[in-house]
């Protein structure tokens, strides 16, 4: 695959801010299948996994097992420990991680490295305090104007909501969960 002939220089020249939230299954799966049409087109793609850390992540390993053409155009970043937090667990290391990146995050934003960047998980970080919102706003406002930003997670913050150009909220029906039925590797992980 030749990145030179696929990259669409009159694209619409407009990056949006999309935010995936609510208590539903999917905001992650939607965010990484949007990664792969981008790397599918050449985009320079940027993950950052907030909140979740370890290697047993049915993504991660397909993400490693890319065609080298398509792998040198994504960078994954896990701002995590190997665990999910959430407020009854979270602990100080679990804010230094988040912070690191967060602090990525702003640099590739500011410097301009990536046509995509996915923030996983970043409403939670937000919600829990780690990462503050305000700051957030600020530097999304302060995107260059073709990238397009992704944030993910339950409980977005209206802050985020307001700027956002995409907001979808992803809610249960219906779940297996709720039968007893524990997440299975290869659909939940």
């Amino acid at each position: 695959m030749k990145c030179d002939n696929l990259v669409n220089p009159n694209w619409a020249k407009h990056g949006y801010i999309q935010v995936y939230t609510g208590n539903g299954k999917g905001k992650t799966t939607a965010s990484l299948g949007l990664a792969m049409r981008a790397l599918g087109r050449c985009w320079k793609v940027l993950i950052i996994m907030f909140t979740k850390g370890g290697n047993d992540y049915g993504e991660l390993n397909s993400f490693r097992n890319l065609s080298p053409e398509i792998a040198q155009n994504l960078t994954i970043v896990q701002a995590g420990l190997d665990r999910i937090v959430y407020a009854k667990n979270q602990s100080e290391a679990d804010n230094k991680e988040i912070q690191k990146g967060w602090e990525l995050a702003k640099d590739a934003i500011k410097n301009d490295k990536y046509n995509l960047i996915i923030l996983d998980e970043a409403n939670i970080a937000i919600d829990l305090g780690i990462i503050d919102v305000d700051e957030v706003v600020e530097t999304l406002k302060a995107k260059p104007e073709e990238m397009e930003i992704v944030l993910t997670g339950r409980n977005a913050n209206q802050k985020i909501i307001d700027i956002a150009h995409l907001v979808s909220e992803i809610n249960p029906i219906k779940h297996y969960w709720d039968t007893g039925v524990v997440a299975r590797k290869g659909i939940e992980y």
